[in-house]
């Protein structure tokens, strides 16, 4: 006897794109598409703004080809949206859910995409509408809660460690002082990548600032003096979000995102202020770099982790299992280490309302004072980064 169907599949991307989240696309696709449990697998373009404004793609019609090359693609194939719907939106969305019979919808995102599918959700149960709504995690940012880590993280974090590794070298090559602004608007995850830089003695970066500490000036500029007199040149990895004490911008920037967000990423005025207090407090003379690594970390094509695509890929053919089961009618998918001694995971499904909105700081066992990262965080970030080049130096026997 064959199984009920379960109508129609909705797949929306939001929020940031990564290297991997077309796997997590994919990973939903074919788990659907193999279970022969659905009608219709439906793409929403841009996410929420397309089913509103009606714009959706027949993702059942794709070759297995054509989605595996997909997968392997950076950025959201789907396009993607920052947009925070009001009530009248959302029970429009709603609508047009049921004017398609879709009843399994799956929203790909970060904490912001999370909180979007939990107002949904909880607009389908009061409706009485039979939605099977799964929030499939993504962020290069590392900060949703519970999971211990997200899909899109260890190939930014590779990014990171590489193009750190290069600006190391380049800075031994010829000294001075260098300031990178890295990713990470509450949390600390992706700066702290930076230290896997670290492959010899004396590597960059020689300090490093998240914005789970409040940043003081002062102290900063101590610091880049003080290492700059030890080791004749300094590198220095801070994260965009770092504050003053009591929460305040170093640099106030005016425009905002659909969610209140201010925009940190799209700009270099940060680098250019550190660097510019550097000159100003410790001579004009110095040699003074900033570069700020911006979008350039999300989708960099060829660099992607492969423990983070596999495990992208996985999230997506969890989310749609729990779907085609039924067990649980909503919820978001969390990774889950299941032993520390030998790098293995597990996907849990967990609440919709445990992973809304709020975001998980760099946890404080990793951070070494106020401005470096602990060894033991090492341990935790480089399997999901995976092999990562080698440098060598010459002896320089003298002559």
């Amino acid at each position: 006897m064959s199984k009920a169907r379960l109508g129609n599949v909705l797949i929306g991307q939001s929020g940031g794109p990564t290297a991997v989240i077309n796997q997590s696309l994919v990973g939903i696709v074919e788990t659907c598409r193999e279970s022969g449990r659905f009608d219709r697998v439906i793409g929403a373009l841009h996410g929420i703004a397309g089913i509103l404004d009606g714009k959706f793609v027949d993702l059942g019609r794709e070759s297995k080809k054509t989605l595996e090359a997909v997968a392997r693609t950076p950025s959201s194939a789907l396009r993607s949206v920052r947009k925070k719907p009001t009530t009248e939106e959302c029970r429009a969305i709603l609508h047009r859910i049921e004017e398609l019979n879709v009843h399994a919808f799956f929203y790909i995102g970060g904490n912001d995409s999370a909180e979007t599918a939990n107002l949904i959700d909880q607009m389908a149960r009061e409706e009485g509408w039979e939605l099977h709504l799964f929030h499939v995690p993504k962020t290069i940012d590392n900060d949703l809660l519970v999971t211990d880590h997200c899909p899109g993280y260890g190939s930014a974090a590779k990014f990171v460690a590489q193009a750190m590794m290069g600006d190391n070298e380049d800075n031994r090559s010829l000294p001075g002082i260098k300031v990178d602004v890295i990713m990470g608007r509450n949390a600390g995850w992706l700066t702290a990548a930076s230290v896997l830089a670290r492959r010899h003695e004396g590597d960059g970066p020689h300090l490093v600032y998240v914005p789970e500490n409040d940043f003081s000036m002062s102290s900063f500029l101590g610091d880049v003096e003080r290492t700059y007199k030890e080791r004749g040149r300094c590198i220095v990895a801070v994260s965009e979000g770092i504050h003053a004490k009591g929460g305040a911008q170093l640099i106030v920037e005016g425009e905002k995102d659909s969610h209140g967000n201010a925009q940190l990423s799209g700009t270099g005025a940060l680098g250019d202020f550190l660097a510019a207090e550097i000159k100003r407090n410790l001579g004009s003379k110095l040699r003074v770099r900033a570069d700020t690594f911006g979008y350039l970390q999300r989708c960099f094509a060829g660099l992607a982790s492969e423990v983070d695509a596999r495990e992208a890929r996985e999230v997506g053919r969890a989310a749609a299992q729990a779907a085609i089961k039924g067990k649980q009618i909503s919820g978001s998918i969390a990774i889950r280490r299941k032993d520390k001694r030998a790098y293995e995971v597990a996907y849990d499904v967990i609440e919709l309302s445990r992973v809304a909105k709020n975001t998980r700081p760099l946890e404080e066992r990793f951070i070494q004072g106020s401005n470096d990262i602990h060894e033991d965080f090492l341990e935790y970030v480089t399997p999901l980064v995976g092999e990562l080049p080698k440098t060598a130096h010459l002896t320089e026997h003298p002559l």
